[in-house]
C-alpha cells in the first residue's frame, strides 16, 4: 500500500546475536541460546514415561484399558496409537505435537512410538524435542476368552434367529450385513440350524445389542426368557442363562402376496395381489398393475400377519413376444418402473402348444421382444390360499412377471470364476440335517443369491464384495461380452488383504 502511494518505507530486518554458550551467530530468542545449547541445558522429557507395560489378549486381539475395559484394535492403527498415548502419565506437562509408530518385529512383543513434544523453558523460549516410548506387550487372556477356553459351551446369552420359509436367501444376505458391520465379534460360537442361525454370547448386553441390530435390518418379533443356573444364598447372587428368540418375517423379496382384506383396506384398498420389492426393517409392497405401493413396518405386519402366495422358488421362465408401454416412467421407492402390456409364452411350451398370454407388467422399461422373464404362473397354479378366497369376484391374472431373466446368457459363462467373492461367518453345521440333497440345495440357493447380487445394485449396496484372487485378468474380455448382461464393476470391489507371516517377513527384508 505504501509503495503504491509513493511513500518511503523502511525495510524490516531481523537482527542476529551470538549464543551465550557457544558463540555462534543465531536469531535472538528469550534465552539467547542456540537449539543445541538449549538441549544440553534443559531436557523437557525428564519425568515423562519412556517404558510402559500393556496387557494384550492374544485370542481376541484386544488391549486392557485399566481397570477392566478391553479395547479391540489392530496393530499400527489410529485406535492403538490413541490407546498408547492415553497410557502415558504426566504427558499434560508438555504439548504433544506429533506421534507415530516405529516399526518393530511382530513377534518381539514390543511397540515403539515416537513422540514430538514442546515446552516453554528459560525466559519463555519454546523448545521442541522428540523421544521414543517403548511399550512391552504382555499376553493375558480377557475374562470372556478365559471362559471360552475353560469351557466353550459356557455361554450366558443365546440368540436364536429363525425364519419359517423353504430357503435361506434371507440368512445369506443377513450374514453379509453382520460381516460388514462386525456385529458377531462378541459371539463365542455360531451354529447353523435347519431354519436359522444360533449365536452364543458371554454377556447379556452383547446379545441385546445384536438383537437390536437385526431389528434394524429386518422386520422381526422377539421374546426373551431366562433360566436359573445357580444361586448363592449367602451373597444373594443369581446366575441365569438368557435366551432371545427372534422370528424374522416370512415375506421375502420377489414374493407374490395376497393381502388380507383388513390390511388392504388400511392401505387404501391396495392390491390385493402385490409384489414384495424390498425388505429392510419394513416391507415394500408394489401393485404391478397400477404401481401403487406401501410400506409395512414390523409392528404393522405382526398385528395382522400373512404369508406369501407364491415364493421365488416357484418362478417360471417366459419369453417376451411383443410389448407395448402404457404409462411413462415412474420412480417408486428409488426404483424405476413402466407399466406395459406384454404378449408372452412359457419357454417350456415351445414345440408343444401355442398357448400365449396377454399380461400387464411393471417391467416395461427392461423388457424387449425376444427377452426372457421370470414370473408366477397363476394359470396353471393350484393355490389354496385363505386370503385369496375371501375376495369374491376377484379376477386373477394368468401370469405376473417379476424380473428379467439372463439364464440363456449365463449358459455361455458357466463354470467360469467370478471376479468377486463373499466372506462367510465361522459357523458350526448342524449335522442332523446334513445330507447330499441338503448340500446341493444349499449350493443352488447360494448361487442364486450371487446372481441376485449381480442383477440388483440396490441389494449389494449395503454389503462388501471382495476381489477374487483366483480370477485371471485374461478372462475379463469374456465377462464384458454383452452390454445387457449384469456384472459387478471392479470399482465396487474391496481388496481382500490376508498377509501371512512369510509375506510380512519378505516385506521387512525389502525395507
Amino acid at each position: 500500500m505504501a509503495q503504491e502511494a509513493g511513500m518511503f518505507t523502511v525495510p524490516k530486518t531481523i537482527g542476529s546475536v551470538l549464543c551465550c554458550k557457544c558463540g555462534i551467530l543465531m536469531q535472538p530468542n528469550a534465552a539467547n541460546m542456540c537449539a543445541k545449547c538449549l538441549l544440553s541445558e534443559v531436557d523437557i522429557t525428564e519425568g515423562l514415561q519412556k517404558h510402559v507395560v500393556i496387557i494384550h489378549c492374544p485370542e481376541c486381539e484386544s488391549y486392557l484399558q485399566p481397570p477392566r475395559t478391553w479395547i479391540k484394535t489392530q496393530l499400527e492403527s489410529k485406535e492403538l496409537l490413541t490407546f498408547c498415548i492415553k497410557r502415558l502419565k504426566n504427558l499434560n506437562k508438555v504439548h504433544l505435537v506429533h506421534a507415530e509408530f516405529i516399526w518393530t518385529e511382530p513377534h518381539s512383543k514390543r511397540i515403539k512410538v515416537r513422540l514430538r513434544v514442546q515446552k516453554e523453558v528459560l525466559n519463555g523460549a519454546v523448545l521442541e524435542q522428540a523421544y521414543t516410548v517403548e511399550y512391552v506387550v504382555q499376553d493375558q487372556m480377557c475374562e470372556s476368552c478365559t471362559r471360552v477356553q475353560a469351557n466353550p459351551d459356557q455361554w450366558v446369552a443365546a440368540v436364536q434367529l429363525r425364519q419359517h420359509v423353504s430357503h435361506r436367501r434371507t440368512f445369506f444376505y443377513l450374514e453379509q450385513l453382520i460381516i460388514k458391520h462386525d456385529e458377531a465379534r462378541n459371539a463365542i460360537r455360531i451354529k447353523q440350524m435347519d431354519q436359522g442361525i444360533d449365536f452364543f454370547f458371554v454377556n447379556r448386553s452383547h446379545a441385546g445389542k445384536f438383537v437390536d441390530f437385526v431389528g434394524e435390518v429386518a422386520p422381526i418379533r422377539k421374546r426373551n426368557d431366562k433360566q436359573l443356573v445357580s444361586h448363592d444364598q449367602k451373597s444373594n447372587n443369581y446366575n441365569y442363562k438368557y435366551t432371545f428368540s427372534v422370528e424374522i418375517c416370512p415375506i421375502c423379496r420377489e414374493d407374490l402376496i395376497c393381502l388380507p382384506p383388513k390390511v388392504a383396506a388400511s392401505q387404501g384398498n391396495l392390491g390385493p395381489l402385490v409384489i414384495c420389492t424390498k425388505v429392510t426393517n419394513s416391507l415394500a409392497l408394489l401393485d404391478p398393475f397400477t404401481l401403487r405401493h406401501c410400506f409395512l413396518n414390523a409392528e404393522q405386519y405382526w398385528r395382522v400377519p400373512f404369508k406369501a402366495l407364491l415364493s421365488s422358488r416357484q418362478l417360471v421362465e417366459y419369453i417376451v413376444l411383443d410389448i407395448e408401454t402404457v404409462s411413462s416412467e415412474v420412480i417408486v421407492g428409488g426404483s424405476k418402473y413402466v407399466v406395459a402390456d406384454a404378449q408372452i409364452a412359457r419357454v417350456s411350451d415351445f414345440g408343444k402348444n401355442d398357448i400365449i398370454f396377454n399380461v400387464r407388467t411393471h417391467l416395461g422399461h427392461l423388457l424387449n421382444p425376444g427377452d426372457y422373464a421370470l414370473g408366477y404362473d397363476l394359470y396353471g397354479a393350484n393355490s389354496n390360499d385363505i386370503e385369496l378366497d375371501r375376495y369374491k369376484g376377484l379376477v386373477v391374472p394368468e401370469v405376473i412377471l417379476i424380473k428379467k431373466s439372463y439364464e440363456e446368457k449365463r449358459q455361455k459363462k458357466r463354470n467360469k470364476p467370478r471376479s468377486w467373492k463373499l466372506k462367510s461367518l465361522n459357523m458350526e453345521i448342524d449335522n442332523s440335517t446334513r445330507g447330499r440333497d441338503h448340500e446341493e440345495k444349499m449350493d443352488s440357493e447360494y448361487e442364486q443369491f450371487k446372481r441376485d447380487l449381480e442383477e440388483n445394485p440396490e441389494l449389494r449396496f449395503n454389503i462388501s464384495l471382495y476381489q477374487n484372487k483366483e480370477y485371471q485378468p485374461s478372462e475379463m474380455a469374456s465377462d464384458t461380452d454383452g452390454e445387457d448382461f449384469p456384472s459387478i464393476r471392479i470399482e465396487e470391489l474391496l481388496a481382500d488383504l490376508e498377509l501371512s507371516d512369510e509375506e510380512m517377513e519378505d516385506g521387512s527384508k525389502r525395507e
